[in-house]
């Protein structure tokens, strides 16, 4: 079982910092204060109940050792000790979650990017459904979503979607769903009725900052041009389309959605600065990278997590081996939590194994 007084420095600070804010600190430090006061608060507060179920644990044992107690005290002691020992389980269980390391990145926006991947027009369609499902999503969780790019498909859909999503727990919610989504169904072009496979890829970024990550105006290359439409046709009379590549690791970034040079650069380097981001985070943090092949594959996007099947009306997600027969509830953004839910679930209980294996 946890020590309660291993516990007791994390209530102490906890307590702190609730003095230091009551003191009126200057703006600045009142803002540190409360983001490690909310960072705090859920773990201290089960950490104080925890410990107050012990102590009164520990007194009803002690009750039941006294040789020359009331006999009916007892009997009541031992039927109170039955039920504390089901809520102690509980309690710690819940707990040791609570202590578990914190992605530092979970409290982030997220910059989410939609690309149409194998099968043509189909695919387009099959990306534009996707971008339909995570903006709903965002909605019916009041997030903030800005797009940064939207080149739609021939025949509608989307080739390629990119949009800036703020909000509690973006990036905590949506981080699994990068990888290979698949989808199973008659495209409208068909005549033949035949059932076709198509693909998209999804990529989850944690929004980041110029204070994050640093980037040197001479590691960069930025091409302006007229920007285009659907087909080539122009769509600008200006060069006001921006195309930045970062040359040390040749990622390139393309905005063209503005009619401002300045904004289309402005969107081109916040898509950058998330992805180089995303890189160093990966390069930098080995046991993460294991981690997220342990429990969702490499995160890679040559990898297929999820198949959309309509003619059987389902979603199976491959990391967890876990149909759903409600596709169309997944689809319009509501069914999204139960699939997140498990997928989160799965991630806690490998990380308390790993933790306890160490332990």
């Amino acid at each position: 079982m946890l020590d309660p007084a291993k516990l007791k420095p994390l209530i102490d600070r906890f307590e702190a910092v609730e003095h230091d804010m009551a003191s009126r600190p200057d703006a600045d430090t009142y803002v540190r204060l409360s983001k490690e006061h909310a960072e705090l608060e859920p773990v201290a507060r089960a950490a104080r109940a925890y410990c107050a179920a012990r102590s009164e644990r520990d007194g009803l044992c002690a009750l039941l050792d006294e040789p020359r107690g009331d006999e009916e005290l007892r009997a009541l002691a031992r039927d109170e000790l039955g039920q504390l020992h089901d809520r102690l389980e509980a309690m710690e269980g819940e707990l040791r979650l609570l202590l578990l390391p914190q992605d530092a990145d979970d409290r982030r926006g997220a910059i989410l990017e939609v690309r149409a991947g194998t099968g043509g027009d189909e695919a387009a369609l099959f990306a534009g459904d996707l971008v339909r499902m995570y903006l709903r999503y965002a909605e019916l969780r009041k997030w903030t979503c800005e797009v940064m790019t939207a080149n739609e498909g021939e025949v509608g859909g989307y080739r390629e979607f990119i949009a800036s999503i703020s909000g509690p727990g973006v990036y905590q919610r949506l981080k699994f769903e990068s990888g290979v989504h698949r989808v199973q169904r008659v495209p409208q072009t068909e005549s033949g009725g035949r059932i076709h496979t198509s693909a998209a890829t999804v990529a989850v970024l944690p929004e980041v900052e110029d204070v994050d990550i640093t980037i040197d105006e001479k590691d960069l290359r930025v091409d302006v041009f007229r920007a285009s439409g659907p087909g080539g046709q122009s769509v600008n009379t200006t060069d006001s389309a921006v195309r930045i590549t970062h040359l040390p690791t040749g990622i390139v970034v393309s905005q063209q959605d503005e009619k401002s040079q300045h904004k289309n650069r402005a969107k081109a380097m916040k898509v950058l600065r998330a992805r180089l981001y995303e890189r160093e985070r990966q390069l930098r943090d080995a046991e993460r990278a294991s981690e997220r092949r342990g429990q969702i594959g490499t995160g890679d996007r040559s990898e297929r997590i999820r198949t959309y099947n309509f003619p059987q009306g389902r979603v199976t997600d491959h990391r967890i081996q876990m149909t759903l027969h409600k596709l169309d509830q997944i689809l319009e953004g509501g069914g999204l939590d139960e699939l997140i839910d498990a997928l989160t679930a799965q991630d806690q209980t490998r990380r308390l194994a790993a933790a306890e294996k160490v332990a």
